[in-house]
Order: C-alpha cells, then sequence, then structure tokens
C-alpha cells in the first residue's frame, strides 16, 4: 500500500514510551543572598503557626477542670457479736416483752373493773327508784276518783276505800279495795288505774237490770245474774215482771228468760209486760196495754227472733187480741184470737 507522499508510517508505541518521563530531583543551584532571605522567611512562619497551634492546645488542655477523684474510705470493720451483748440484747427483749403483757393484763383488769363499776351503778340506780317509788311520801295515794257509774253515788264509794290515803302506790292493798266494795251489790265489775304521783282512778261497770221479781212485800230489780240491785214497794217502771214457775233464780227457766230479755231491741223491750218460762223451750211474753202474746220457745236463735218479732209488732200492734209466734227458726206468723 502506497502512503501519501509526506506520511510517516505510524510508530508502534512501546509500553515505556507511553508512560510520563520519571521527573529526576533537581538540583538546586547554590543559593544567592537574595534566595536565603526567602528561605529563612518561609521557616520562620512555619515556626510561628507551629508554636500558636501547641499554645493552643495546651491553653484548651489546661481549662478544663480534672474530675477530682473522692477520697478513698477505709474499708469498715465487721464487728462480730459477743455472747454478753447477745445475752444482754435477749434480756432487754424479754423485758421488753413482759412489760406489754403487763400492759395487756391489766387493760383487761381495768375495762372487766369498769363494766362491774357501770352495772352496779345502774343496779343501784334502779334499786335506788324503786325505793322511791315504794317508800317515798310523794308518791303516797291522796285522790280517788270513781267512774262509771250512774246508779252509784261516787263520793259513797271514795268514802269507802278512803282507809287507804297516805299509802305509797305501790304498796296499795287491792285485797282490801276488794272487800271495801265487796257491799255494793250494783257493781258488777272494776278496775284500777294509778296516775302518778299521787292519783288511783276507780273504773266501776254497773249492774245492769233486765226485770223485776215479786216477792213477799216488795219488787227486786235483778241483772242476768238474778242479783238485786235494788228492792221497793212498789213495781219498778219500765221493767218486765218476770214470774218464776218455781220461784227459784237458780233454775233452767230463768236463765232462759234471761237470754230473751238480753236480746230483745229496747223498742220491743219496753213494751213487754210478763214474761214466763218452766223449762228452756217454753218462753212467753206478754205486750203493754193489749191483749196481745208472743211464743218464743227456745232461747236458741234469740237475736233473729227478736228482730222478726219487732217486724211483726210494727205490722200487727194495733191489730188487737191475738198471738205471736216466732218459735219456729224462719217462720213468724201472728195469730188472731
Amino acid at each position: 500500500m502506497k502512503r501519501p507522499e509526506g506520511v510517516a508510517a505510524p510508530s508502534v508505541a512501546s509500553p515505556s514510551a507511553a508512560r510520563p518521563p520519571a521527573r529526576r530531583p533537581s538540583r538546586s543551584a547554590p543559593a544567592t543572598p537574595g534566595s536565603r532571605t526567602s528561605s529563612a522567611t518561609s521557616a520562620s512562619t512555619i515556626a510561628g503557626t507551629a508554636a500558636g497551634t501547641i499554645a493552643g492546645t495546651i491553653a484548651g488542655t489546661a481549662a478544663k477542670p480534672k474530675p477530682v477523684a473522692p477520697p478513698s474510705s477505709p474499708p469498715a470493720r465487721t464487728r462480730v457479736p459477743s455472747r454478753e451483748s447477745e445475752a444482754r440484747a435477749a434480756a432487754k427483749a424479754r423485758k421488753r416483752y413482759e412489760r406489754l403483757e403487763v400492759k395487756r393484763f391489766t387493760r383487761r383488769a381495768r375495762r372487766r373493773r369498769t363494766g362491774w363499776f357501770v352495772a352496779m351503778m345502774v343496779v343501784g340506780a334502779v334499786g335506788g327508784l324503786v325505793a322511791l317509788a315504794v317508800f317515798s311520801p310523794l308518791l303516797a295515794l291522796r285522790t280517788i276518783t270513781v267512774q262509771g257509774t250512774s246508779r252509784l253515788d261516787p263520793a259513797t264509794l271514795e268514802k269507802a276505800v278512803d282507809g287507804q290515803r297516805g299509802t305509797p302506790l305501790a304498796l296499795l292493798n287491792y285485797e282490801e279495795l276488794t272487800r271495801d266494795l265487796a257491799p255494793f251489790s250494783l257493781i258488777r265489775s272494776y278496775s284500777t288505774e294509778i296516775i302518778p304521783p299521787d292519783t288511783l282512778v276507780i273504773h266501776v261497770v254497773e249492774r245492769t237490770p233486765i226485770g223485776a221479781i215479786q216477792g213477799a212485800d216488795s219488787f227486786d230489780l235483778v241483772d242476768p245474774a238474778g242479783v238485786t240491785i235494788e228492792s221497793s214497794k212498789v213495781r219498778p217502771v219500765g221493767y218486765p215482771l218476770i214470774q218464776l214457775a218455781d220461784g227459784r233464780l237458780s233454775g233452767p227457766g230463768f236463765a232462759s228468760m234471761a237470754q230473751v230479755l238480753l236480746a230483745l231491741p229496747p223498742a220491743v223491750l219496753s213494751k213487754v209486760d210478763t214474761i214466763t218460762a218452766q223449762t228452756h223451750d217454753d218462753v212467753t211474753l206478754t205486750l203493754t196495754g193489749s191483749d196481745q202474746r208472743v211464743v218464743w220457745g227456745s232461747s236458741a236463735d234469740s237475736d233473729a227472733k227478736a228482730q222478726v218479732l219487732a217486724d211483726l209488732i210494727a205490722l200487727h200492734s194495733g191489730s188487737g187480741a191475738g198471738e205471736y209466734d216466732v218459735s219456729a227458726p224462719g217462720t213468724a206468723v201472728f195469730h188472731r184470737d
């Protein structure tokens, strides 16, 4: 291949030719006076910089305080207790325990004594109050009041029990009070009430008369028990005449008549003139101011018979002589004579 003229053939580069040539230290030329001054100046500058750096480092190090270590304390010595010290400690603990036990025991004893003392004080106070109520003249009987009487005179009853005035209310003799009131047959029952400090109230229930019984020379007003309430020469007004077949108040006839009279309403009772019975089953009544009579029969169912009889009398009171028959339960008729 022909190359153009003037063009050289490429040369093959060797490895050594590719590397740049190494620089060899050049030998300085002998210094001149001017060059010496420049070198000295550079040396002094380097020396100043190094001195400043070293001085700053030394100053910073000196300014930072160093921690001070605490002084080391000497190691503690371990004290081994001796037998004598152990014995003294045990004795002290024993005494302390004994003192605590003594305090605990004495505390219980004090509480027990306090309880007994309080109980004795309460008992003493109650006993004193009882003694005051029993024996003190401040609570003695001074006023006697009688209530519930209509036929009896209250002043007479108060005078009868006057013997117990001045007696303490807690010591009143009720048996003596009963004996004082026994002569008054009109009293069916009584009860007492104490009003402190000095008052006794007697509540009296008087006997209720149901009819009169004709005796030899008087009329006796009696109650359902046959007790004579009062006697008079004339027949009491407003009460039926009780006719006893055998003359005995304890017989069956009187008990039946008393039961019938107690069952009659007041309006009907006031119209009854006489009542008679020989047994429990043959009670008969006659009415006042007319010839009418009532066949009652047995005293059983007296309340129902009394109500039926009241209705019959309201219907036939003006019908003249006749007979009301209420002896059969559930049946009531009026028979004209």
